[in-house]
């Protein structure tokens, strides 16, 4: 949905907002792996799994099945043809089964030592219209054509820009430049929110949906990101004294922002990153996989360290997180060995668990017993 995005508030605002202080010290700066080779990968047993949620993986797994066998691993783990065998297994067997498949047909194996960092993330709805009217103005954008990746990687705008008038390659407009006008008039709306609070907040999800005024409603997808990079608001809060990290929801963030809109304006505006949006059609939201997310079973991760597709094994502070996962999106701020955004789907229950979700456990990902045994090689 990052994909969902891309870039969640509780995938990345509360962990943000949250985290405790770091003391600075003279200390070297370590050295971070750059993928799950280089974090090590170390062999570990099989946990139970309950056949709910196993059945619930199962589907999943399928689901992602067809992009599995035909996409490259970026976290160098696993090759396509090792994941044929366990996918063409995995049509055959019966829900019933899925435990024993999960349990027997894998490798479980921990990244970077396991130690695991989980947030939550849902499907949000909010309230807008298809045409601009008063208190419905704040616009939902489409990809603008002129967004485009340059000749160079430019450490803020991550090679995403815009050619100006003279011909030079520059940075795309940030958030407060497209919040002023600078997209305005481009044709390039797809709706129109009530709320520019839920807006921004949809915007750290990546997906959700638009329930206009006549009842209908429009689902929309992560198509794109300005390239600029992401800052928690819920961290400048923090920072700055105006909030205690104890009290820092998804809730009181809204309150905040909404007790003095010009305030709150000029703090969101700080974060330059903005998401742009594509009309979805189908079952559900889409993932970084392309494959539609399901609640309670879809996590997202780093693929540089989890391969995309892949059953992960959360064993959380928070229960409720518990059990098997599949790695079927990414996000902005889910960076790294063993973060995990979990997601809840759509309504009021899941975004009450995932806006309450910040806790610490331990993570196995499930691998191609091949691939695992060529990680433990290179031990």
């Amino acid at each position: 949905m990052r994909g969902l995005k891309a870039a969640a508030l509780a995938a990345s605002l509360l962990l943000a907002a949250c985290a405790p202080r770091t003391a600075v010290t003279s200390a070297a700066t370590p050295v971070v792996p750059v993928n799950a080779l280089a974090a090590g990968v170390q062999l570990a047993a099989a946990m139970p799994v309950a056949s709910q949620t196993a059945a619930q993986a199962l589907t999943a797994f399928r689901k992602s099945c067809p992009r599995l066998v035909r996409r490259e691993d970026a976290s160098g783990l696993t090759r396509p043809e090792e994941w044929l065998p366990l996918c063409e297994e995995a049509e055959r067997i019966s829900p019933a089964d899925a435990a024993r498949f999960f349990a027997t047909r894998f490798a479980w194996v921990e990244v970077g030592g396991g130690t695991a960092f989980a947030t939550g993330y849902f499907e949000p709805e909010i309230a807008g219209c298809r045409r601009p009217r008063p208190g419905c103005t704040t616009p939902i954008y489409s990809l603008p054509p002129d967004l485009i990746r340059g000749q160079f990687s430019d450490a803020s705008g991550e090679g995403r820009g815009r050619y100006d008038e003279n011909g030079n390659f520059v940075l795309y407009h940030d958030r407060a430049a497209i919040d002023a006008g600078a997209l305005a008039g481009r044709g390039l709306e797809l709706a129109w929110a009530v709320d520019p609070v839920e807006l921004f907040f949809l915007h750290i999800q990546g997906s959700g949906r638009v329930r206009m005024d006549d009842g209908s409603v429009l689902r929309i997808g992560y198509a794109g990101q300005n390239g600029r990079s992401y800052v928690a608001i819920g961290k400048l809060l923090r920072e700055r004294g105006l909030m205690e990290p104890g009290t820092i929801t998804m809730e009181s963030l809204q309150a905040w922002l909404r007790e003095d809109p010009v305030r709150g304006a000029a703090l969101m505006a700080e974060n330059p990153s903005y998401i742009f949006f594509r009309v979805l059609e189908g079952e559900g939201p889409l993932g970084a996989l392309e494959v539609p997310v399901t609640g309670r079973t879809t996590v997202a991760a780093d693929p540089k360290f989890v391969p995309l597709g892949a059953p992960v094994w959360l064993d959380m502070d928070s229960d409720v997180a518990d059990g098997l996962w599949v790695a079927q999106d990414t996000g902005g701020a889910i960076k790294g060995a063993n973060r995990f955004d979990t997601f809840w789907g759509a309504g009021s229950e899941a975004r009450r668990i995932a806006g309450a979700m910040s806790s610490s456990g331990r993570a196995l990902v499930l691998l191609p017993k091949s691939a695992a045994a060529r990680a433990q090689a290179r031990r």
